[in-house]
């Protein structure tokens, strides 16, 4: 009877202690891998959905545009938000003008100015929260150490093609899916408006340039002083197909 060859059956151990390493190996990495998705907050996932009471995170736009089409998700993110509102009834316009799935804003951190009321497509009212919470009450108590307690706006819906110009496409105001910001009334009387405190003192510049530049990381388009001579006396939001800052 033959005897098994010393060497074979060494190398066969070998092979299969090899096997067993990286088996473990395998399974402590995935083992980290998860206790990492674990320990990571849910902002920094793409695959959780967007909360308005967390910091928004690095993803926020992605989020956001999820939001536009998915009704029902976006009104639980506004649920855990900041602001009071109601669901408004659809509108049907001249043309293709109106709105559906849209929101009545009843109540925000500081109150709106007319017009009212306040009608804007959900997905638009939950970046609107975002900026007003990380960027425009920060904003103003850093550099002008008081709240805000009054937001100035030109409205949301608006029937009418882009900066009034014959036949040229519908603007999203036609769709309640941009809002026009004036400027902000602060708790000491101040009112910082953009038309005259973009280029005005210094204090007003920061805080202005400082809205725009939020306004721009969660806004789909975002048209301030220097995107052209239309919008010299406020900043136009809005959440439609195109990503633009200007």
């Amino acid at each position: 009877m033959d005897q098994p060859d010393p060497d074979t059956a060494h190398s066969r151990w070998l092979h299969r202690l090899t096997i067993l390493a990286w088996i473990m190996a395998a399974a402590c990495l995935g083992a980290l891998v998860g206790l990492s998705i674990m320990l990571t907050p849910d902002r920094y996932k793409p695959w959780t959905p967007l909360t308005l009471d967390v910091p928004s995170g690095p993803l926020v736009e992605t989020k956001l545009a999820q939001l536009r089409g998915d009704f029902d998700a976006c009104l639980t993110t506004l649920e855990s938000g900041t602001l009071g509102f109601s669901i408004a009834e659809e509108r049907d316009g001249a043309g293709a003008c109106g709105w559906e799935e849209a929101i009545v804003i009843e109540e925000a951190s500081a109150p709106f100015s007319g017009p009212q009321p306040v009608v804007t497509r959900c997905a638009l009212a939950a970046a609107f929260n975002l900026w007003e919470r990380e960027t425009l009450l920060p904003a103003a108590e850093r550099h002008f150490g008081e709240p805000v307690t009054e937001i100035l706006h030109y409205g949301t819906y608006s029937c009418r093609p882009v900066n009034g110009r014959e036949g040229a496409r519908l603007s999203e105001h036609s769709y309640a899916n941009a809002i026009d910001i004036a400027g902000v009334r602060l708790n000491g009387g101040r009112v910082v408006r953009v038309q005259s405190g973009w280029n005005g003192e210094a204090d007003e510049r920061a805080f202005l340039r400082e809205l725009h530049e939020g306004g721009c990381d969660v806004f789909r388009g975002v048209i301030g002083p220097d995107g052209d001579s239309r919008h010299l006396d406020h900043f136009h939001f809005d959440m439609g197909p195109w990503d633009f800052c200007r």
